[in-house]
């Protein structure tokens, strides 16, 4: 009689099959921004049951397992911002209702989305662990010391800084983790690794000084300043203009390396800070449920502009849309009371709605 023999798989080769059955893509760790907030994302039994992240990032998890909150904060901020940028474009950020590809299977295609989400995506992780670090919820990190003694314009460097290079060089290690695995002699890598730098320089190129006055009467006889991060959404509002500037790209060999240029010879290579992409995308027009594109039937546009990225014969993809009136409550008659305070009436207003055709 035959016998059966077993084979006890360690978490290690557990946690490769999982992977390996998964379509490698850079951007599946955003799906930590879908485990509800309970759920750890350190340590070690943990980090190896988040199935977005690649066996190298759950590495990293694991041996820096208190930045990993930093890290699920990063991708919730990567899909508002998102959201809120292309708000009024075709494509406008949709999520596919489940599965780690958040941005759906669009984001296997070299295109400008898929640029600007990995720009997007890096930058917030170094946001999200700089911020950590000045608030002192991290270990390891704190304010940037470098930034002392007297600046060009007289004022004294003093303050917590924003440690920024603490966030950037974990932005590297986490998010470039998959480009370097592959090798950098593939196009796609190429490609994701510097949209990737381009979205952190967006932080490092938008740097902001916040100052503080000392002296009789705040008279400012001394000033004292520190480095501080912009806003994550001037981060977006920077990164939503390389992506209208984009450069399309074609792998070449020069020597003995290969490297991303322009694939017009007539235009000038493209600089660290702006996006590229290998492939034209898609119009968004209709609906396409295997690659995560939602359409655009039955969304809202501005039917009194034509030419800005929210009208509707853009956004509907020619003139397939639809006017209907609808009633809205509005805040109105509203009175300033002598003390902070605002009082507002409910009105009743009817207004014209334009809707892409189904």
């Amino acid at each position: 009689m035959p016998t059966v023999s077993t084979v006890n798989l360690t978490a290690p080769l557990l946690l490769l099959l999982l992977w390996a059955t998964q379509p490698t893509m850079a951007t599946n760790w955003l799906s930590l921004a879908r485990l509800p907030r309970s759920r750890p994302v350190s340590g070690a039994a943990p980090c190896a049951r988040l199935r977005g992240l690649t066996p190298g990032q759950v590495g990293v998890c694991r041996a820096r397992g208190e930045v990993m909150e930093s890290v699920r904060k990063a991708a919730e901020i990567v899909i508002e911002e998102c959201q809120h940028q292309f708000r009024n474009r075709r494509w406008n950020c949709s999520t596919t209702p489940r599965g780690i590809n958040v941005f759906g299977r669009v984001m296997y295609q070299g295109t400008r989305e898929a640029a600007f989400v990995h720009a997007l995506s890096s930058a917030a992780v170094a946001l999200a662990v700089t911020r950590a670090c000045t608030r002192g919820e991290l270990e390891r990190c704190g304010c940037d010391r470098k930034v002392r003694g007297v600046s060009p314009e007289g004022f004294q460097w003093s303050g917590c800084s924003d440690n920024l290079s603490y966030g950037v060089a974990f932005s590297q290690t986490f998010v470039d983790e998959t480009e370097r695995a592959k090798g950098l002699s593939a196009g796609r890598p190429l490609m994701n690794l510097h949209n990737n730098e381009a979205g952190r320089k967006a932080i490092l190129h938008n740097m902001q000084v916040e100052c503080k006055c000392h002296g009789v009467s705040g008279s400012c006889e001394l000033r004292t300043c520190w480095k501080v991060m912009p806003p994550f959404r001037r981060v977006g509002v920077v990164l939503k203009e390389r992506f209208d500037g984009a450069t399309e790209v074609r792998l070449t060999r020069i020597g003995s390396r290969t490297a991303l240029l322009p694939r017009d010879p007539q235009v000038k290579p493209p600089a660290a800070r702006d996006l590229v992409y290998l492939a034209p995308s898609p119009d968004f027009c209709h609906l396409d449920p295997d690659n995560g594109i939602p359409g655009t039937a039955g969304r809202r546009c501005n039917g009194t502009s034509r030419l800005a990225p929210d009208g509707c014969e853009l956004v509907c993809c020619g003139p397939g849309y639809r006017a209907g009136r609808a009633e809205v409550v509005q805040r109105c008659s509203c009175k300033f009371s002598w003390c902070c305070s605002v009082r507002c009436q409910q009105c009743k207003n009817t207004v014209t709605i334009h809707t892409c055709r189904v």
